[in-house]
Protein backbone atom coordinates (compact mmCIF):
# COMPACT_ATOMS: atom_id res chain seq x y z
CA UNK A 1 0.00 0.00 0.00
CA UNK A 2 1.35 3.44 -0.96
CA UNK A 3 1.33 6.09 1.78
CA UNK A 4 -0.54 9.31 1.01
CA UNK A 5 2.62 11.17 1.98
CA UNK A 6 4.39 9.64 -1.00
CA UNK A 7 2.12 11.41 -3.51
CA UNK A 8 3.46 14.93 -2.89
CA UNK A 9 6.96 13.50 -2.96
CA UNK A 10 6.33 11.78 -6.28
CA UNK A 11 4.74 14.96 -7.66
CA UNK A 12 7.75 16.97 -6.56
CA UNK A 13 10.17 14.49 -8.12
CA UNK A 14 8.12 14.46 -11.31
CA UNK A 15 8.09 18.23 -11.59
CA UNK A 16 11.75 18.62 -10.75
CA UNK A 17 12.54 15.73 -13.08
CA UNK A 18 11.24 17.78 -16.02
CA UNK A 19 13.33 20.75 -14.95
CA UNK A 20 16.43 18.60 -14.49
CA UNK A 21 15.88 17.06 -17.91
CA UNK A 22 15.74 20.48 -19.60
CA UNK A 23 18.74 21.72 -17.62
CA UNK A 24 20.74 18.62 -18.52
CA UNK A 25 19.71 18.93 -22.17
CA UNK A 26 21.02 22.50 -22.27
CA UNK A 27 24.24 21.46 -20.56
CA UNK A 28 24.81 18.67 -23.08
CA UNK A 29 23.96 20.96 -26.01
CA UNK A 30 26.77 23.31 -25.03
CA UNK A 31 29.31 20.63 -24.18
CA UNK A 32 28.68 18.60 -27.34
CA UNK A 33 29.07 21.67 -29.58
CA UNK A 34 31.93 23.31 -27.67
CA UNK A 35 34.62 22.32 -30.20
CA UNK A 36 32.69 23.14 -33.37
CA UNK A 37 34.06 26.64 -33.97
CA UNK A 38 37.07 28.47 -32.57
CA UNK A 39 37.93 30.47 -29.46
CA UNK A 40 35.79 33.58 -29.00
CA UNK A 41 37.55 36.97 -28.89
CA UNK A 42 36.62 37.65 -25.26
CA UNK A 43 37.62 34.25 -23.92
CA UNK A 44 41.13 34.72 -25.32
CA UNK A 45 41.24 37.89 -23.21
CA UNK A 46 39.94 36.06 -20.13
CA UNK A 47 42.56 33.35 -20.62
CA UNK A 48 45.22 36.06 -20.58
CA UNK A 49 43.66 37.53 -17.43
CA UNK A 50 43.64 34.09 -15.78
CA UNK A 51 47.44 34.13 -16.01
CA UNK A 52 47.53 37.51 -14.24
CA UNK A 53 45.00 37.11 -11.42
CA UNK A 54 44.24 40.39 -9.73
CA UNK A 55 41.54 42.14 -7.68
CA UNK A 56 40.15 43.72 -10.82
CA UNK A 57 40.60 44.63 -14.46
CA UNK A 58 39.75 47.68 -16.53
CA UNK A 59 36.59 46.23 -18.06
CA UNK A 60 35.53 43.50 -15.63
CA UNK A 61 35.73 42.44 -11.98
CA UNK A 62 37.88 39.42 -11.05
CA UNK A 63 35.32 36.57 -10.98
CA UNK A 64 35.52 35.49 -14.64
CA UNK A 65 39.33 35.45 -14.56
CA UNK A 66 39.21 33.22 -11.48
CA UNK A 67 36.72 30.90 -13.18
CA UNK A 68 38.95 30.71 -16.27
CA UNK A 69 41.98 29.95 -14.11
CA UNK A 70 40.06 27.23 -12.26
CA UNK A 71 38.77 25.66 -15.47
CA UNK A 72 42.25 25.61 -16.98
CA UNK A 73 43.71 24.12 -13.81
CA UNK A 74 41.07 21.39 -13.58
CA UNK A 75 40.35 20.57 -17.21
CA UNK A 76 42.97 22.20 -19.46
CA UNK A 77 42.87 24.79 -22.25
CA UNK A 78 40.49 23.14 -24.70
CA UNK A 79 37.24 24.78 -25.73
CA UNK A 80 35.31 22.02 -23.98
CA UNK A 81 37.25 22.63 -20.77
CA UNK A 82 36.61 26.37 -20.85
CA UNK A 83 32.89 25.95 -21.53
CA UNK A 84 32.06 23.61 -18.63
CA UNK A 85 31.36 26.32 -16.05
CA UNK A 86 29.33 28.71 -18.25
CA UNK A 87 27.30 25.74 -19.48
CA UNK A 88 26.61 24.72 -15.88
CA UNK A 89 25.59 28.28 -15.04
CA UNK A 90 23.10 28.30 -17.91
CA UNK A 91 21.65 24.97 -16.82
CA UNK A 92 21.11 26.31 -13.29
CA UNK A 93 19.25 29.34 -14.68
CA UNK A 94 16.76 26.97 -16.34
CA UNK A 95 16.29 25.05 -13.11
CA UNK A 96 15.73 28.28 -11.14
CA UNK A 97 13.12 29.53 -13.64
CA UNK A 98 11.09 26.37 -13.11
CA UNK A 99 11.49 26.47 -9.33
CA UNK A 100 10.22 30.08 -9.28
CA UNK A 101 7.08 28.92 -11.08
CA UNK A 102 6.68 26.22 -8.47
CA UNK A 103 6.99 28.74 -5.63
CA UNK A 104 4.25 30.80 -7.29
CA UNK A 105 1.89 27.81 -7.20
CA UNK A 106 2.52 26.52 -10.70
CA UNK A 107 2.11 22.88 -11.55
CA UNK A 108 4.16 20.74 -13.87
CA UNK A 109 3.12 22.58 -17.03
CA UNK A 110 3.83 26.03 -15.58
CA UNK A 111 7.24 24.94 -14.34
CA UNK A 112 8.14 23.25 -17.60
CA UNK A 113 6.91 26.25 -19.60
CA UNK A 114 9.07 28.68 -17.60
CA UNK A 115 12.10 26.43 -17.97
CA UNK A 116 11.53 25.81 -21.69
CA UNK A 117 11.07 29.52 -22.43
CA UNK A 118 14.35 30.25 -20.65
CA UNK A 119 16.06 27.41 -22.51
CA UNK A 120 15.20 28.57 -26.03
CA UNK A 121 15.80 32.31 -25.54
CA UNK A 122 18.89 33.27 -27.60
CA UNK A 123 19.94 35.74 -24.90
CA UNK A 124 20.44 32.80 -22.54
CA UNK A 125 21.64 30.20 -25.03
CA UNK A 126 24.47 32.33 -26.37
CA UNK A 127 26.29 32.79 -23.08
CA UNK A 128 26.70 29.07 -22.58
CA UNK A 129 28.77 28.89 -25.76
CA UNK A 130 31.91 30.64 -24.47
CA UNK A 131 33.36 31.64 -21.14
CA UNK A 132 32.16 35.12 -20.25
CA UNK A 133 31.04 37.38 -17.43
CA UNK A 134 27.47 37.23 -18.68
CA UNK A 135 26.86 33.53 -18.06
CA UNK A 136 27.57 33.99 -14.35
CA UNK A 137 26.00 37.45 -14.23
CA UNK A 138 22.73 35.94 -15.44
CA UNK A 139 22.96 33.18 -12.85
CA UNK A 140 23.43 35.60 -9.95
CA UNK A 141 20.59 37.88 -11.15
CA UNK A 142 18.18 34.95 -11.42
CA UNK A 143 19.32 33.42 -8.13
CA UNK A 144 18.81 36.80 -6.41
CA UNK A 145 15.29 37.05 -7.91
CA UNK A 146 14.52 33.53 -6.66
CA UNK A 147 15.59 34.48 -3.13
CA UNK A 148 13.48 37.65 -3.33
CA UNK A 149 10.46 35.62 -4.35
CA UNK A 150 10.86 33.24 -1.41
CA UNK A 151 11.46 36.17 0.93
CA UNK A 152 8.22 37.80 -0.18
CA UNK A 153 6.21 34.58 -0.14
CA UNK A 154 7.31 33.39 3.29
CA UNK A 155 7.96 36.80 4.84
CA UNK A 156 11.46 35.84 5.99
CA UNK A 157 13.38 39.15 6.20
CA UNK A 158 16.59 37.40 7.24
CA UNK A 159 16.84 36.22 3.64
CA UNK A 160 18.03 39.74 2.80
CA UNK A 161 21.41 38.55 4.08
CA UNK A 162 21.48 35.72 1.54
CA UNK A 163 20.31 38.17 -1.10
CA UNK A 164 23.28 40.39 -0.17
CA UNK A 165 25.74 37.52 -0.54
CA UNK A 166 24.39 36.70 -4.01
CA UNK A 167 24.50 40.36 -5.02
CA UNK A 168 28.09 40.52 -3.73
CA UNK A 169 29.08 37.60 -5.92
CA UNK A 170 27.31 39.34 -8.79
CA UNK A 171 29.32 42.51 -8.17
CA UNK A 172 32.50 40.46 -8.43
CA UNK A 173 31.21 39.23 -11.79
CA UNK A 174 29.79 42.27 -13.58
CA UNK A 175 29.02 45.71 -12.20
CA UNK A 176 25.76 45.97 -14.17
CA UNK A 177 24.08 44.04 -11.35
CA UNK A 178 24.11 47.44 -9.61
CA UNK A 179 21.17 48.30 -11.87
CA UNK A 180 19.30 45.31 -10.48
CA UNK A 181 20.07 46.44 -6.93
CA UNK A 182 18.87 49.97 -7.73
CA UNK A 183 15.67 48.60 -9.27
CA UNK A 184 15.01 46.51 -6.15
CA UNK A 185 15.38 49.59 -3.93
CA UNK A 186 13.06 51.76 -6.06
CA UNK A 187 10.54 48.91 -6.35
CA UNK A 188 10.52 48.59 -2.56
CA UNK A 189 9.63 52.27 -2.29
CA UNK A 190 6.78 51.84 -4.80
CA UNK A 191 5.14 48.80 -3.21
CA UNK A 192 3.84 47.68 0.20
CA UNK A 193 7.09 45.71 0.53
CA UNK A 194 8.63 49.04 1.59
CA UNK A 195 7.96 47.90 5.16
CA UNK A 196 11.13 45.81 4.83
CA UNK A 197 13.12 49.03 4.71
CA UNK A 198 11.99 49.72 8.28
CA UNK A 199 13.90 46.65 9.44
CA UNK A 200 17.63 46.15 9.62
CA UNK A 201 17.78 43.19 7.25
CA UNK A 202 17.85 44.81 3.77
CA UNK A 203 20.43 47.28 5.02
CA UNK A 204 22.59 44.47 6.39
CA UNK A 205 22.19 42.68 3.08
CA UNK A 206 23.34 45.77 1.21
CA UNK A 207 26.35 46.11 3.52
CA UNK A 208 27.20 42.46 2.88
CA UNK A 209 27.14 43.01 -0.88
CA UNK A 210 29.36 46.07 -0.52
CA UNK A 211 31.93 44.03 1.43
CA UNK A 212 32.36 41.82 -1.63
CA UNK A 213 32.95 44.92 -3.74
CA UNK A 214 35.63 46.44 -1.49
CA UNK A 215 38.63 44.60 -3.05
CA UNK A 216 37.54 45.79 -6.51
CA UNK A 217 37.14 49.36 -5.21
CA UNK A 218 40.62 49.13 -3.67
CA UNK A 219 42.01 48.01 -7.04
CA UNK A 220 40.25 50.95 -8.74
CA UNK A 221 41.81 53.41 -6.32
CA UNK A 222 45.26 51.90 -6.82
CA UNK A 223 44.95 52.14 -10.61
CA UNK A 224 43.29 55.54 -10.94
CA UNK A 225 39.69 54.39 -11.44
CA UNK A 226 40.18 53.00 -14.98
CA UNK A 227 36.73 51.40 -15.08
CA UNK A 228 35.06 54.81 -14.88
CA UNK A 229 37.03 55.87 -17.95
CA UNK A 230 36.10 52.61 -19.66
CA UNK A 231 32.37 53.13 -19.05
CA UNK A 232 32.58 56.75 -20.19
CA UNK A 233 33.76 55.46 -23.58
CA UNK A 234 31.47 52.43 -23.67
CA UNK A 235 28.56 54.05 -25.47
CA UNK A 236 30.60 54.41 -28.65
CA UNK A 237 30.60 50.61 -29.07
CA UNK A 238 26.83 50.19 -28.85
CA UNK A 239 24.53 50.38 -31.83
CA UNK A 240 22.07 53.27 -31.40
CA UNK A 241 18.54 51.99 -30.80
CA UNK A 242 15.26 53.84 -30.27
CA UNK A 243 12.93 52.72 -27.45
CA UNK A 244 10.80 50.88 -30.02
CA UNK A 245 13.86 49.17 -31.48
CA UNK A 246 14.96 48.14 -27.99
CA UNK A 247 11.55 46.56 -27.36
CA UNK A 248 11.67 44.75 -30.70
CA UNK A 249 15.15 43.45 -29.81
CA UNK A 250 13.72 42.13 -26.54
CA UNK A 251 10.97 40.26 -28.35
CA UNK A 252 13.31 38.82 -30.97
CA UNK A 253 16.20 37.85 -28.69
CA UNK A 254 13.93 36.31 -26.06
CA UNK A 255 12.17 34.36 -28.88
CA UNK A 256 8.89 35.80 -30.25
CA UNK A 257 6.79 32.75 -29.17
CA UNK A 258 7.69 33.47 -25.53
CA UNK A 259 6.11 36.95 -25.69
CA UNK A 260 2.72 35.79 -24.33
CA UNK A 261 4.48 34.17 -21.38
CA UNK A 262 6.42 37.19 -20.18
CA UNK A 263 3.53 39.56 -20.84
CA UNK A 264 1.34 37.26 -18.77
CA UNK A 265 4.04 37.34 -16.10
CA UNK A 266 3.95 41.14 -16.04
CA UNK A 267 0.16 40.98 -15.73
CA UNK A 268 0.47 38.58 -12.80
CA UNK A 269 2.89 40.77 -10.87
CA UNK A 270 1.40 44.18 -11.63
CA UNK A 271 -2.36 43.56 -12.05
CA UNK A 272 -3.56 40.17 -10.85
CA UNK A 273 -4.88 39.92 -7.30
CA UNK A 274 -2.93 36.75 -6.57
CA UNK A 275 0.25 38.52 -7.65
CA UNK A 276 -0.18 41.33 -5.10
CA UNK A 277 2.43 39.92 -2.65
CA UNK A 278 4.96 39.90 -5.50
CA UNK A 279 4.35 43.39 -6.99
CA UNK A 280 7.98 44.13 -6.22
CA UNK A 281 9.16 41.73 -8.95
CA UNK A 282 7.00 43.32 -11.64
CA UNK A 283 8.21 46.80 -10.81
CA UNK A 284 11.82 45.61 -10.89
CA UNK A 285 11.37 44.63 -14.54
CA UNK A 286 9.64 47.91 -15.46
CA UNK A 287 12.33 50.01 -13.76
CA UNK A 288 15.13 48.07 -15.46
CA UNK A 289 13.43 48.39 -18.84
CA UNK A 290 13.19 52.17 -18.46
CA UNK A 291 16.78 52.45 -17.23
CA UNK A 292 18.22 50.45 -20.11
CA UNK A 293 16.12 52.22 -22.75
CA UNK A 294 17.22 55.63 -21.45
CA UNK A 295 20.86 54.55 -21.38
CA UNK A 296 20.78 52.88 -24.81
CA UNK A 297 22.16 49.78 -23.12
CA UNK A 298 22.87 46.53 -24.91
CA UNK A 299 19.67 44.57 -25.44
CA UNK A 300 20.91 41.55 -23.48
CA UNK A 301 21.47 43.54 -20.28
CA UNK A 302 17.77 43.03 -19.47
CA UNK A 303 17.79 39.28 -20.17
CA UNK A 304 18.30 38.09 -16.55
CA UNK A 305 15.00 39.76 -15.56
CA UNK A 306 12.93 37.45 -17.78
CA UNK A 307 12.98 34.12 -15.90
CA UNK A 308 10.91 35.64 -13.07
CA UNK A 309 8.42 36.79 -15.75
CA UNK A 310 8.44 33.38 -17.41
CA UNK A 311 7.72 31.79 -14.02
CA UNK A 312 4.68 33.96 -13.33
CA UNK A 313 3.53 33.79 -16.94
CA UNK A 314 3.67 30.01 -16.85
CA UNK A 315 1.35 30.05 -13.83
CA UNK A 316 -1.13 32.42 -15.53
CA UNK A 317 -1.22 30.39 -18.74
CA UNK A 318 -1.54 27.09 -16.88
CA UNK A 319 -4.57 28.35 -14.94
CA UNK A 320 -6.10 29.90 -18.06
CA UNK A 321 -5.80 26.61 -19.97
CA UNK A 322 -7.16 24.61 -17.04
CA UNK A 323 -10.25 26.82 -16.67
CA UNK A 324 -11.11 26.38 -20.35
CA UNK A 325 -10.28 22.71 -20.53
CA UNK A 326 -7.84 23.24 -23.38
CA UNK A 327 -5.84 20.09 -22.87
CA UNK A 328 -4.60 20.29 -26.45
CA UNK A 329 -2.95 23.65 -25.83
CA UNK A 330 -0.18 22.34 -23.60
CA UNK A 331 1.57 20.05 -26.09
CA UNK A 332 0.80 22.45 -28.95
CA UNK A 333 2.40 25.49 -27.31
CA UNK A 334 5.33 23.51 -25.96
CA UNK A 335 5.92 22.19 -29.48
CA UNK A 336 5.88 25.72 -30.94
CA UNK A 337 8.46 26.83 -28.39
CA UNK A 338 10.65 23.80 -28.98
CA UNK A 339 10.52 24.07 -32.78
CA UNK A 340 11.34 27.79 -32.68
CA UNK A 341 14.34 27.01 -30.51
CA UNK A 342 15.53 24.26 -32.83
CA UNK A 343 15.20 26.53 -35.88
CA UNK A 344 16.68 29.72 -34.46
CA UNK A 345 19.51 28.48 -32.23
CA UNK A 346 21.81 27.09 -34.96
CA UNK A 347 21.44 30.29 -36.99
CA UNK A 348 22.10 32.75 -34.20
CA UNK A 349 23.80 31.38 -31.09
CA UNK A 350 24.75 27.69 -31.01
CA UNK A 351 27.66 26.47 -33.21
CA UNK A 352 25.94 23.43 -34.69
CA UNK A 353 25.93 23.89 -38.47
CA UNK A 354 29.00 23.60 -40.70
CA UNK A 355 30.29 27.15 -41.03
CA UNK A 356 30.00 27.08 -44.83
CA UNK A 357 26.29 26.27 -44.56
CA UNK A 358 25.74 28.83 -41.84
CA UNK A 359 27.47 31.57 -43.85
CA UNK A 360 25.19 30.96 -46.86
CA UNK A 361 22.07 31.26 -44.70
CA UNK A 362 23.02 34.17 -42.45
CA UNK A 363 24.87 36.00 -45.20
CA UNK A 364 21.59 36.34 -47.09
CA UNK A 365 20.15 38.15 -44.03
CA UNK A 366 23.07 40.54 -43.73
CA UNK A 367 24.93 38.50 -41.15
CA UNK A 368 23.11 39.68 -38.04
CA UNK A 369 19.52 39.94 -39.32
CA UNK A 370 19.36 43.49 -37.97
CA UNK A 371 20.12 42.62 -34.32
CA UNK A 372 23.35 44.47 -33.56
CA UNK A 373 25.08 44.42 -30.17
CA UNK A 374 27.89 46.73 -31.33
CA UNK A 375 28.62 49.25 -34.04
CA UNK A 376 31.18 46.92 -35.66
CA UNK A 377 30.40 45.88 -39.22
CA UNK A 378 29.43 42.24 -39.77
CA UNK A 379 29.67 40.19 -42.95
CA UNK A 380 28.34 36.68 -43.56
CA UNK A 381 28.17 35.53 -39.93
CA UNK A 382 26.63 37.14 -36.85
CA UNK A 383 29.24 38.69 -34.57
CA UNK A 384 28.99 36.01 -31.90
CA UNK A 385 30.07 33.45 -34.52
CA UNK A 386 32.46 35.60 -36.57
CA UNK A 387 34.49 36.54 -33.49
CA UNK A 388 35.57 32.88 -33.25
CA UNK A 389 37.34 32.89 -36.60
CA UNK A 390 40.61 34.30 -37.89
CA UNK A 391 42.74 34.25 -34.76
CA UNK A 392 45.01 31.36 -35.72
CA UNK A 393 45.47 32.78 -39.22
CA UNK A 394 46.46 36.12 -37.72
CA UNK A 395 49.00 34.52 -35.38
CA UNK A 396 50.44 32.44 -38.22
CA UNK A 397 50.84 35.58 -40.37
CA UNK A 398 52.55 37.48 -37.56
CA UNK A 399 54.77 34.47 -36.91
CA UNK A 400 55.84 34.46 -40.58
CA UNK A 401 56.93 38.09 -40.28
CA UNK A 402 58.72 37.36 -37.01
CA UNK A 403 60.62 34.44 -38.52
CA UNK A 404 61.86 36.63 -41.40
CA UNK A 405 63.60 39.00 -38.99
CA UNK A 406 67.37 38.64 -38.53
CA UNK A 407 68.24 36.71 -35.35
CA UNK A 408 69.53 39.82 -33.58
CA UNK A 409 66.20 41.62 -34.24
CA UNK A 410 64.15 38.59 -33.21
CA UNK A 411 65.87 38.67 -29.83
CA UNK A 412 64.55 42.20 -29.17
CA UNK A 413 61.30 42.13 -31.14
CA UNK A 414 57.92 42.85 -29.54
CA UNK A 415 54.43 42.27 -30.88
CA UNK A 416 52.02 45.19 -30.54
CA UNK A 417 48.31 44.68 -31.25
CA UNK A 418 45.33 46.97 -31.61
CA UNK A 419 42.90 45.17 -29.32
CA UNK A 420 42.66 42.55 -26.59
CA UNK A 421 41.38 39.85 -28.95
CA UNK A 422 44.49 40.10 -31.13
CA UNK A 423 46.73 40.27 -28.06
CA UNK A 424 44.99 37.31 -26.44
CA UNK A 425 45.38 35.28 -29.63
CA UNK A 426 49.11 36.04 -29.79
CA UNK A 427 49.49 35.06 -26.15
CA UNK A 428 47.50 31.83 -26.53
CA UNK A 429 48.49 30.54 -29.97
CA UNK A 430 51.88 32.25 -30.26
CA UNK A 431 53.74 29.86 -27.97
CA UNK A 432 53.59 27.23 -30.73
CA UNK A 433 55.61 29.60 -32.95
CA UNK A 434 57.97 30.81 -30.25
CA UNK A 435 56.47 34.31 -30.32
CA UNK A 436 56.97 36.73 -27.43
CA UNK A 437 53.90 37.70 -25.40
CA UNK A 438 51.83 40.49 -26.92
CA UNK A 439 51.53 44.06 -25.75
CA UNK A 440 48.56 46.33 -26.44
CA UNK A 441 47.07 49.62 -25.34
CA UNK A 442 43.58 48.15 -25.19
CA UNK A 443 41.87 47.91 -21.79
CA UNK A 444 43.79 45.85 -19.24
CA UNK A 445 46.62 45.11 -21.65
CA UNK A 446 47.49 48.79 -21.28
CA UNK A 447 47.90 48.36 -17.53
CA UNK A 448 50.03 45.27 -18.07
CA UNK A 449 52.36 47.66 -19.88
CA UNK A 450 55.04 47.19 -22.56
CA UNK A 451 56.65 44.32 -20.62
CA UNK A 452 60.15 45.69 -20.91
CA UNK A 453 59.88 46.21 -24.66
CA UNK A 454 62.36 48.90 -25.76
CA UNK A 455 60.59 49.52 -29.05
CA UNK A 456 63.72 48.95 -31.13
CA UNK A 457 61.86 46.39 -33.26
CA UNK A 458 58.07 46.09 -33.07
CA UNK A 459 55.79 43.92 -35.17
CA UNK A 460 52.40 45.58 -35.16
CA UNK A 461 48.97 44.26 -36.17
CA UNK A 462 45.69 46.08 -35.83
CA UNK A 463 47.21 49.40 -34.72
CA UNK A 464 46.29 52.44 -36.87
CA UNK A 465 49.14 53.52 -39.13
CA UNK A 466 49.02 57.13 -37.93
CA UNK A 467 49.59 56.01 -34.37
CA UNK A 468 52.60 53.95 -35.41
CA UNK A 469 54.09 56.77 -37.46
CA UNK A 470 53.81 59.09 -34.47
CA UNK A 471 55.86 56.71 -32.32
CA UNK A 472 58.39 55.29 -34.82
CA UNK A 473 60.58 56.86 -37.47
CA UNK A 474 60.57 53.75 -39.65
CA UNK A 475 57.35 51.86 -40.42
CA UNK A 476 57.04 49.31 -43.23
CA UNK A 477 54.27 46.88 -44.14
CA UNK A 478 55.53 43.30 -44.16
CA UNK A 479 52.35 41.27 -44.73
CA UNK A 480 48.56 41.28 -44.56
CA UNK A 481 46.28 39.13 -42.39
CA UNK A 482 43.61 37.30 -44.39
CA UNK A 483 40.80 35.35 -42.77
CA UNK A 484 37.55 33.78 -43.93
CA UNK A 485 34.34 34.11 -41.87
CA UNK A 486 36.02 36.45 -39.36
CA UNK A 487 34.79 39.93 -38.47
CA UNK A 488 35.53 42.37 -41.31
CA UNK A 489 37.62 44.59 -39.05
CA UNK A 490 39.98 41.65 -38.48
CA UNK A 491 40.36 40.87 -42.18
CA UNK A 492 42.93 42.49 -44.51
CA UNK A 493 44.88 43.79 -41.52
CA UNK A 494 48.33 45.06 -42.44
CA UNK A 495 51.25 43.74 -40.39
CA UNK A 496 53.91 46.42 -39.91
CA UNK A 497 57.51 46.27 -38.78
CA UNK A 498 58.38 49.37 -36.77
CA UNK A 499 61.91 50.50 -35.96
CA UNK A 500 63.67 53.58 -34.60
CA UNK A 501 61.24 54.76 -31.92
CA UNK A 502 61.00 58.54 -31.60
CA UNK A 503 61.18 58.10 -27.83
CA UNK A 504 61.54 54.95 -25.69
CA UNK A 505 58.34 52.91 -25.83
CA UNK A 506 57.87 53.29 -22.09
CA UNK A 507 57.47 57.04 -22.65
CA UNK A 508 55.21 56.78 -25.70
CA UNK A 509 53.08 54.01 -24.14
CA UNK A 510 50.22 56.37 -23.10
CA UNK A 511 49.71 57.18 -26.81
CA UNK A 512 48.49 53.60 -27.35
CA UNK A 513 45.98 53.59 -24.50
CA UNK A 514 42.32 53.13 -25.33
CA UNK A 515 39.71 51.97 -22.82
CA UNK A 516 36.57 50.89 -24.67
Amino acid sequence: MVSEDSYPRRAFLGDVGILLFLALLKLLLHLLTADNYGYFRDELYYIAASERLDLGYVDFPPFVAMVAATARQLFGDSLLALHVFPALAGALVILLAGLMARELGGGRFAQGLAALATFIAPNFLVFGTWISMDAFDQLFWVLAAYVLLILLKRDQPRLWLLFGVIMGLGLLTKVTILFFGFAVFVALLLTPSRRHLLTKWPWLGSATAFLFLLPYVFWQVENGWPTLEFWSNYGGKIDEASPLEFLVEQIVTMQPPTLPIWLAGLYFYLVAREGRPYRLLGWIYVILLVLFVVQNARFYFLAPAYPMLFAAGGVVIERFVRRRGWGWFKPAYASVLAVSGVVVAPLTVVPVLPVETLAKITGAAGGDAGIEAETREVAELPQNFADRFGWEEMVATVAGVYEELPPEEQANACILTGNYGEAGAIDFFGEEYGLPKAISGHNNYYLWGPRGCTGEVVISVGVPLERLEAAFSEVEQADTVKCEYCMPDENNLPVHICRSPTVPLQESWPQFKHYN
